[in-house]
């Protein structure tokens, strides 16, 4: 590779390796206070939405949130890639139909890609002990700290019975419903700090 057909991929890998680098990046104090009420008030409406989605889409989803141990919600989880890809989101943990914490998840992959898109990712802890090994964790990785069912429809249009015995049942949602296939191992999940 010639150094004039290096530029265009450096220029690019730079661009990336800055946006991922930006992505997590918030300065906060005292006067933000305010702001950060709003946007938690936001994230909680997203995750109405979310919920309402997930229900309409997935038959069977309802019943499972009803019995699950705390379900952690991230309604707009926004990716976008060229060579490097990232993907950023907040959300929050609830336990019981209401929220106890926020967090953000964060994530990124390598190779050839390009686009943008946003999905929504739920989490649901069917027991209660992964559940307190979340609540217990600094931060919280995909793969790493817990393996998640990621979820699949079944013979019956309802969510497969393997799956809903998993301790972490996952649903990645995307514009034109359930997304089957999707990759959400190395997702870092990070509780948002005031």
């Amino acid at each position: 590779m010639t150094t004039l057909q290096f530029r265009p991929f450096a220029a690019a890998a730079a661009l990336a390796i800055c946006g991922i680098a930006l992505i997590g990046c918030t300065t906060s104090g005292p006067q933000d206070h305010a702001s950060t009420a709003s946007s938690n008030a936001s994230v909680d409406a997203q995750i109405d939405a979310t919920l309402s989605k997930l229900y309409s889409t997935v038959p069977g989803a309802r019943e499972m949130v009803d019995t699950s141990k705390g379900m952690l919600i991230f309604p707009s989880v926004v990716g976008g890639s060229f060579v490097i890809g990232a993907e950023y989101g907040r959300g929050a943990l609830q336990i019981n139909g209401q929220t106890q914490r926020y967090y953000s998840i964060a994530g990124g992959s390598l190779g050839p890609q390009f686009g943008a898109q946003s999905k929504a990712i739920i989490y649901l802890f069917t027991t209660q002990q992964a559940l307190e090994k979340f609540l217990a964790s600094q931060g919280w990785t995909v793969g790493l700290d817990a393996t998640v069912a990621l979820a699949s429809i079944g013979a019956n249009g309802h969510v497969d019975t393997a799956t809903m015995r998993a301790p972490v049942v996952g649903f990645v949602l995307a514009n034109a419903g359930l997304e089957f296939g999707a990759s959400i191992e190395g997702m870092k999940v990070t509780e948002s700090r005031m």
